[in-house]
């Protein structure tokens, strides 16, 4: 071999060719005998330099790096790919955390370059799962055998009594008491004697209710139109046990009174009606021509009476029987007489 290649060999970190193992005694023989001739005549092109080799062998690492790498980019992507299926897949939320697929490769230049290529692993779709549906809780058939219990309400209405603990009623919750010192006879009798006064939500004067030992009022000759009467049952009369004590709400019309045989008065009877609402014997509230009686009742500690007050203003306190009648069909006439029929003697 040449020994101008066989020391260019000789340098070459990639590749070594074999030399022959040189004859000493030869050598020696041409350094004695004569001279040596280096010979360069050999063409320039047909000798191939180191940094050519160097280049050569970095394309041909360039070229297996790339084929690996295409390498796995295929095997990821039909990894990926999946059968086409017409119906449509069921919803699948896929959570990944790793890192997007990238080959390492190492390049280690021995005598025989061969790139290590190390790809990572392919990443998975885990389905996260589909959360387990909890039933909504059953309400149990209620027990027929249970006893109903109805929901409580707000009273609508309170209870006064008076001091002596006797005489009480019920009144509408959002109505107000004032209680005062009744009349009384003999001296030394006060503390039983109380004018109990009601206001209704306005504040506008609609009853008086009295208990004592004393009382008196004076009555004449009437024509009495009733509109509405009914029991109070928990007042009896201790002189009249027998005489129901009623509620009632009538009309009185002034009249004269002519006894048999005597000439009727020219004067006509009086057509302006005075409207009554209050708690007297049945006795006391009859119809047609009769004395106006008094709403004065006989209980134990003495003398009871309770009635509504009509606003004074007004006189008559309803225009016409009609329109009367027509405020019987109003809440407070039915506040009114629920407060009268509550009437309690103990």
């Amino acid at each position: 071999m040449d020994p101008i290649k066989n020391q260019i060999s000789a340098i070459d970190p990639l590749t070594i060719d074999p030399v022959a193992e040189p004859n000493g005694e030869e050598a020696l023989h041409k350094i004695l005998s004569g001279t040596t001739v280096f010979s360069d005549s050999r063409p320039i092109a047909s000798v191939t330099s180191l940094e050519q080799r160097r280049r050569r062998k970095a394309q041909i690492a360039g070229g297996l790096l790339l084929g690996a790498a295409a390498v796995t980019a295929g095997v990821l992507v039909a990894a990926n790919f999946g059968s086409i299926n017409t119906a449509p897949a069921p919803a699948v939320t896929v959570t990944s955390t790793e890192a997007t697929p990238t080959p390492s490769v190492s390049v280690t230049p021995t005598s025989t370059p061969t790139p290590s290529v190390t790809p990572t692993a392919t990443p998975t779709a885990t389905p996260t799962p589909t959360p387990t549906q909890v039933p909504a809780p059953t309400t149990p058939p209620a027990d027929a055998s249970a006893p109903v219990v109805p929901p409580v309400q707000a009273p609508t209405t309170q209870t006064y009594t008076f001091p002596d603990g006797h005489l009480s009623f019920n009144y509408p919750v959002g109505w107000s008491i004032r209680a005062e010192q009744g009349p009384f006879d003999p001296p030394g009798t006060a503390e039983a004697s109380r004018i109990v006064t009601v206001f209704d939500g306005a504040g506008a004067e609609v009853a008086r209710l009295f208990n004592g030992n004393y009382a008196d009022g004076t009555g004449g000759w009437v024509k009495r139109t009733i509109y509405d009467r009914a029991l109070v049952p928990g007042v009896v009369s201790s002189t009249s046990p027998n005489d129901p004590v009623q509620f009632g709400f009538f009309a009185h019309q002034a009249a004269v009174m002519t006894h048999p045989g005597e000439e009727a008065p020219a004067t006509p009877l009086d057509e302006t009606p005075t409207y009554i609402m209050d708690v007297r014997l049945g006795s006391e509230m009859q119809a047609g021509e009769t004395g106006s009686g008094i709403n004065q009742i006989r209980v134990p500690n003495g003398i009871m009476s309770a009635y509504a007050v009509f606003d004074p203003a007004k006189q008559p306190a309803f225009a016409t029987p009609e329109a009367a009648k027509a405020w019987m069909n109003t809440t407070q006439y039915a506040q009114l007489k629920a407060m009268f029929l509550s009437l309690n003697y103990k």
